[in-house]
């Protein structure tokens, strides 16, 4: 099978002929449609995170069709679409697992990072945490929702009933999640990069009250903000635009440090928080929801050995939406493909 695999931090992806892998008992052999890339594979690829398995198949937003199952699964079969996400595999037995936190368990593996992931046409992944897709979204537009969709949705649950949001970063994650807060009625205001007029100009057509620099002060104060831009400076402008009682949520794995700032900025019960993976329930969650909002993305494709340009791409910020891998001979889009269900 081809894939594209990262021997050493820092060095560009290597295309490769490797065997197709076999299932374990309770694992599926997925032939891959499309996989998303995420910021999470760049943090990877450039050894911002420790101890990536080596080589590596990067990717954790795999869309793919079931060839055949471990003698232990009963849940899928052969020919079902399903959804891998970032959380491959947990211990079931640490306090995390058996308390419902399974995102903190100690042993956890993560796909695309302990476990080879989706830059590649074929997959394994243990049953348990796939996910099956809903039947509305094509593979390309289904496969964001599996971590810009899953995560940002973690990421706002943890701003609670907060009605003005702010979201700083307006990439793959934050393109579906103003789409759900929308959807729960409340008003978004979103933060970019200082002078990239066509991110603010995309939050605006998806609907955010304001849009502006990550500089500037928002036209009101926020009750929340989630920070997806691994840029640690903007945890205190975050917490200056905030109401009191807000909270700042920090949705990414990997981010620069944050600078100290006067303790009156948190004060007034501001709160500071982090979200570190998923559950299973939240996957189960999101998934029912997106069709019902429904949440539409937009994607920019790439074959599968434009790889390494499509990494560079999200590095720069040069997407709007998300970059997807595509499987097969579909070559890149110039421009971005918006879909999901029709609005019911």
């Amino acid at each position: 099978m081809r894939a594209m695999v990262l021997d050493a931090p820092k060095t560009p992806l290597r295309e490769a002929d490797l065997p197709v892998p076999e299932p374990a008992p309770a694992e599926v052999l997925i032939r891959v449609h499309a996989c998303a890339v995420c910021r999470t594979d760049v943090h990877i690829s450039q050894g911002e995170l420790p101890d990536p398995k080596l080589p590596l198949v990067l990717g954790h937003q795999i869309v793919g069709t079931v060839v055949r199952t471990g003698a232990a699964v009963g849940r899928f079969a052969a020919g079902d679409r399903v959804g891998v996400p970032w959380l491959g595999w947990t211990c079931g037995e640490c306090e995390y697992c058996r308390t419902g936190r399974e995102n903190l368990c100690d042993r956890a593996r993560f796909t695309g990072y302990q476990i080879d992931g989706g830059y590649a046409e074929y997959a394994v992944a243990d049953h348990r945490f796939c996910f099956p897709i809903p039947q509305a979204y094509p593979d390309l537009q289904a496969a964001p929702l599996l971590c810009g969709g899953l995560i940002g949705y973690r990421a706002l649950r943890m701003t609670g009933e907060a009605r003005r949001l702010g979201l700083y970063g307006f990439g793959s994650a934050a393109h579906i999640i103003i789409q759900v807060a929308l959807h729960q009625g409340r008003r978004v205001f979103a933060f970019t990069s200082p002078g990239d007029a066509a991110a603010q100009r995309f939050a605006r057509e998806l609907g955010a009250a304001w849009a502006g620099s990550s500089l500037d002060a928002p036209p009101e104060p926020l009750d929340a903000a989630i920070i997806f831009a691994p840029v640690g400076p903007l945890v205190p402008a975050a917490l200056r635009a905030l109401a009191r009682g807000g909270v700042v949520v920090c949705a990414g794995i990997h981010m620069s440090d944050i600078p100290a700032f006067p303790y009156a900025l948190l004060w007034q019960e501001r709160a500071v928080r982090s979200v570190a993976n998923l559950t299973r329930q939240d996957g189960e969650e999101f998934l029912a929801l997106a069709p019902r909002v429904p949440v539409r993305t937009a994607v920019h494709a790439f074959p599968l050995g434009a790889a390494n340009d499509a990494l560079e791409a999200v590095r720069r910020g040069d997407v709007q939406g998300t970059a997807v891998l595509v499987m097969g001979d579909a070559g890149a889009t110039p421009a971005p493909r918006t879909a999901g269900p029709p609005v019911a």
